[in-house]
């Protein structure tokens, strides 16, 4: 090959690469771009369905913090490189949205991609997101500009250190794992099915912590196309479990109405709402209209086994009195068995099981994480709940935390894994009690 013609493939090589990153880091499209925003009344009805639309997407779970106005941001996410901070996302022509015409609005939901042109982090979670309809965009662009109070408050910069904080990499990001389109019907489902994916593919955004990540912090699948969608994952000290039909899990065993009682009331006779679902449920699916539940549960009882699937199904067992004691035992006694019984059968549907719960059979981060720092508060139809489990970090070394645990994860048929003292000695340095003052939202 002649010097010449090296040349030129070089150069036209550079050009394609060079014509692809300015195609990915192009302002992208939006369905809006022609629309014009102002002079126009907003109709009562869209104001409220984008209501239902902000609920649906629990809008409020990362936007609001105790301590801020509604939607007016400030909530600390930790990444592997480093803390963020939610946007405020009030009408505040200054500091929030208030200057976002639909198309920019449309454009930082569903494709990431704010105002000025910058990329958002993937935090923000519009790989789901961009399942959105376009309808649904428009209500709730409507509400968030008519139906929530402006606040002035300026945003808070990332912890993210140099060059590590550079925003143009994540449109090579969303350019290899979130470059989709706003739902589509399956043609082959019924339409109970179909309204139950929407809902929890799209707004519902599920997967953001049911779902396993890549080595690129990216989940694993989006839809229920791939063995991987919903199939559990730990993130940010809580494993968010399989909600496929998973011999190992619990929703395997639940019934389609006794996954509507979950959402629709924070607990059902298997479990009750803990860590990050229950912000969830205190914000979102109690909220949502039954027929929307039962499309969900419909959708949920319908996916086979996942990636994560162990395929050992659990039975009741109750525990012999002969051989040596645990060494976990007399905590348990002394601590635990009170409320959730000797035989860990627990006072459903008040208080849980821990006999068959999911969380004594799967990645051990969530118990050690209510162990140590308790259960944040479940507020249902606007009355906190009574009963809430009181952190222990003070009272139980690391080594009588594991040894509690263990005692819990392999009695009456659990067939958890061991707990090492050093893994709660990890959860302890990087976690904080649980708050017993949740963010409820009435919104109006």
């Amino acid at each position: 090959m002649t010097r010449k013609r090296l040349c030129l493939l070089l150069i036209t090589a550079l050009t394609i690469v060079v014509g692809a990153l300015l195609w990915m880091l192009r302002t992208p499209a939006s369905p809006f771009d022609n629309e014009a925003n102002a002079g126009t009344a907003v109709p009562p009805d869209l104001i409220q369905r984008g209501e239902y639309v902000a609920r649906l997407s629990d809008c409020v779970a990362c936007h609001t913090t105790p301590e801020n106005a509604p939607f007016s941001g400030g909530l600390a996410m930790a990444t592997p490189v480093g803390k963020i901070y939610t946007t405020n996302i009030t009408p505040d022509r200054e500091s929030g949205i208030g200057r976002y015409s639909l198309a920019d609005f449309d454009r930082a939901v569903r494709q990431g991609v704010a105002q000025d042109g910058h990329r958002l982090y993937p935090a923000m979670p519009f790989p789901s997101y961009q399942k959105l309809s376009d309808e649904d965009i428009r209500a709730l662009y409507a509400f968030m500009m008519h139906g929530v109070q402006p606040a002035s408050r300026q945003n808070q910069p990332s912890e993210i250190p140099w060059p590590l904080n550079m925003r143009w990499p994540l449109a090579l990001w969303r350019a290899a794992f979130a470059s989709g389109e706003p739902w589509q019907m399956v043609a082959n489902r019924d339409a109970l099915w179909n309204r139950g994916a929407y809902l929890v593919e799209g707004p519902g955004h599920c997967g953001s912590c049911h779902t396993p990540r890549g080595l690129a912090f990216n989940e694993k699948a989006l839809d229920a196309r791939s063995p991987d969608y919903l199939a559990g994952a730990l993130l940010d000290g809580w494993y968010a479990p399989s909600l496929r039909g998973d011999a190992s899990t619990g929703i395997s065993r639940w019934s389609e109405e006794e996954v509507v009682t979950f959402l629709k009331t924070g607990r059902n006779a298997h479990g009750v709402v803990f860590g990050s679902m229950t912000d969830a449920f205190n914000n979102s699916t109690q909220f949502m209209r039954d027929d929307d539940l039962r499309a969900i549960a419909h959708y949920l009882k319908s996916l086979p086994p996942g990636s994560n699937d162990s395929g050992n199904g659990w039975h009741y067992a109750a525990r012999s009195e002969q051989g040596a004691r645990h060494p976990g035992e007399q905590t348990f006694i002394a601590r635990c068995s009170s409320c959730h019984g000797a035989d860990g059968r627990g006072q459903a549907p008040w208080i849980p099981p821990l006999a068959g719960a999911t969380s004594m059979q799967v990645d051990a981060a969530s118990a050690i994480n209510i162990v140590l720092n308790g259960s944040a508060r479940v507020v249902a139809n606007g009355v906190p709940d009574a009963y809430r489990i009181p952190p222990y970090r003070k009272q139980l070394s690391d080594r009588e935390a594991a040894d509690v645990l263990n005692y819990i994860r392999s009695s009456w048929g659990n067939s958890g894994a061991q707990t090492e003292a050093k893994a709660v000695a990890e959860m302890r340095q990087h976690t904080d009690p649980a708050s017993s003052n949740p963010i409820i939202l009435q919104m109006r």
